[in-house]
């Protein structure tokens, strides 16, 4: 939003809250912001405060779309920011489409999903487009598969997928006639971002943008009986072996559809956690509704002890991403989350074997995973790319049969979902498991084999959560100014590669521009430092390569990669200075 020059008898932050709730449709932030606004004029410096960050910019359109703190202001998501980011998009789908363009559109059960997604279909219609609306929550795969099922030209998911509570978020696809080729369907990428952000920019007052009560199509349990049954031939097989299965929707959206296509895959001993089964926008039961999160598992994990169960698997919030663990007599409390990359390993070799049988595919992962996605893609004879981290990227590789990053996304079917999908991976991995078994095997079994054929490849992350960004913009400036590590866990750093100048893709192309650095040492570890694109964060993607000898356990091998591991944190904190 533009606002006119300062006037006299107010001040600038004054002016532009007494702007926006003049032009605000949600009465719940017009009053959020208007006690703000007296307690500010009465000089409380903490309304003070809160109303300069919620102004101090505006949310900006990315390739990851919208995403941040509900409330009031420019620099929050509420419904002026949505309306005016639909607005965008619909004026930005009509210059190149013209009037009937299709947008499909889906939403979570946060706070104001229903409400954001609403004024998406009204704002679409509105437009001359063809809106088509969930007709209730749903998980983000659901909307990925609906885009391409009905050939949509767009697609927006609103959903803040494993943020806080307070968060909220706002994806687009695009597909269709406004993007073919194997990105059709997928999350957005330059310069399409660009477009749709200057198309944002140039809404005019929030009055002139066309909102009809009527008009749009609704769609629901119809498409998600398609995309339960496309899950269920996803998984390529049923079960062999039966498997008691816990399982945690995390408070989210992915619960009954998940355990509905586990069920007609054939497991039909699924545990649920029923703390967690319901969707629930606080999150009640964890710090943050992220199965990576430490403690985020415990409910589980207690219930997979409780029960005896063979096999946990989480999802989500927005049920996209998918943790798993497993019995394991060396963990503590005799259960081990297996990492992103070691269940982006599983079913790599799955998929790459599926693959075998017909001779071509490419297998994928981003950049910050592991590097033995390519050691089994090169084992099976296929082909294999990196891309920069993100789905947008992973799920428009050429032939892609699987595609993976180590944040528990797993793009399993890109075929229909051109997305990461944690029900389809879900799937995918208890047949894995139920196969294995069968054989009278396990998941860490098949992961001992990876490692005794292509070497240990063990890896953890350094996440350092901030409140001041500008943390994060001084760190990659010290990095880059001679601050890098001369040595990590005792070997020296050989090799120091700034990801601004474009890293290879494996297929002689280079990756676009992005903000992160590569570390590797002469013990052929290595470390990659960014910015996380949707969260407070600074990154640190750590892996060490370890040969494991003919004679000694693989678990031998994995003791000694923990610690190397931890080394390495321990220098990089130094470095970080945290």
């Amino acid at each position: 939003m533009t606002y006119p020059p300062q006037r006299a008898a107010t001040s600038d932050l004054d002016f532009a809250v007494s702007s926006w709730i003049a032009e605000d449709p949600d009465p719940d932030t017009r009053r959020e912001l208007s006690d703000l606004l007296s307690a500010h004029r009465d000089g409380d410096a903490a309304a003070t405060a809160a109303l300069a960050d919620a102004f101090s910019g505006s949310l900006q359109f990315g390739t990851a779309g919208l995403r941040g703190r509900l409330g009031g202001g420019s620099n929050r998501m509420n419904r002026v920011v949505v309306i005016r980011a639909a607005a965008g998009l619909s004026a930005y789908l009509h210059q190149m489409l013209g009037d009937g363009f299709r947008v499909v559109i889906g939403y979570d059960a946060r706070h104001r999903s229903a409400s954001f997604a609403r004024d998406t279909a009204a704002v679409v219609t509105g437009a001359g487009g063809h809106a088509i609306l969930f007709d209730s929550h749903c998980p983000t795969p659901v909307l990925a598969f609906a885009l391409r099922r009905l050939g949509a030209d767009a697609g927006v998911m609103v959903t803040a997928s494993h943020n806080p509570p307070q968060d909220n978020g706002y994806k687009v696809y695009l597909g269709g006639r406004a993007e073919t080729g194997s990105g059709q369907g997928a999350q957005i990428v330059p310069p399409h971002d660009a477009g749709i952000a200057a198309e944002i920019a140039a809404v005019g007052p929030l009055s002139s943008v066309p909102m009809p009560d009527s008009g749009w199509e609704t769609i629901g349990a119809e498409m998600v009986e398609q995309y339960v049954q496309r899950a269920v031939k996803a998984a390529r097989t049923r079960a062999v072996a039966p498997l008691k299965i816990v399982l945690t929707p995390m408070h989210g959206v992915g619960g009954q559809i998940c355990q509905q296509v586990l069920t007609r895959v054939g497991f039909d001993d699924v545990v649920v956690v029923p703390e967690q089964f319901d969707p629930d926008p606080d999150f009640p039961t964890v710090t943050f509704p992220n199965p990576e999160e430490p403690g985020a598992l415990d409910l589980a994990l207690a219930r997979a002890r409780e029960v005896g169960a063979d096999l946990v698997i989480a999802n989500d919030p927005d049920a996209d991403r998918c943790s798993a663990a497993v019995p394991d007599e060396h963990a503590r409390g005799g259960w081990r989350q297996l990492t992103g990359d070691e269940v982006g390993s599983l079913l790599g070799e799955q998929a790459a074997e599926l693959a075998a049988f017909n001779g071509t595919g490419v297998l994928a992962n981003s950049i910050v995973s592991s590097r033995l996605l390519r050691k089994i893609a090169q084992a099976h004879g296929l082909g294999h790319r990196i891309t920069l981290t993100g789905f947008k990227w992973i799920s428009r590789v050429p032939n892609l049969v699987f595609g993976y990053e180590e944040a528990l996304g797993y793009c399993a079917d890109p075929s229909a979902v051109r997305d990461k999908d944690g029900i389809s991976a879900s799937a995918r991995l208890a047949v894995l498991a139920s196969t294995l078994k069968q054989q009278g095997r396990t998941l860490d079994d098949l992961l001992d084999r990876l490692a005794r054929e292509h070497g240990l490849y063990a890896t953890s992350p350094l996440s350092v959560r901030v409140e001041d960004l500008s943390f994060i913009t001084e760190a990659m400036e010290r990095l880059r100014a001679g601050g890098a590590p001369a040595t990590l866990a005792g070997s020296p750093v050989v090799d120091v590669f700034d990801l601004m100048d474009g890293a290879a893709d494996g297929n002689g192309q280079r990756l676009p521009a992005t903000n992160g650095l590569i570390f590797k040492t002469a013990a052929d570890d290595r470390v990659v430092v960014r910015p996380s694109g949707t969260e407070p964060k600074l990154k640190c993607y750590c892996e060490v390569v370890m040969p494991v000898a003919v004679d000694e356990p693989v678990e031998v091998a994995r003791r000694a990669a923990a610690k190397r591991l931890e080394n390495i944190k321990a220098d990089l904190r130094g470095v970080l200075g945290i």
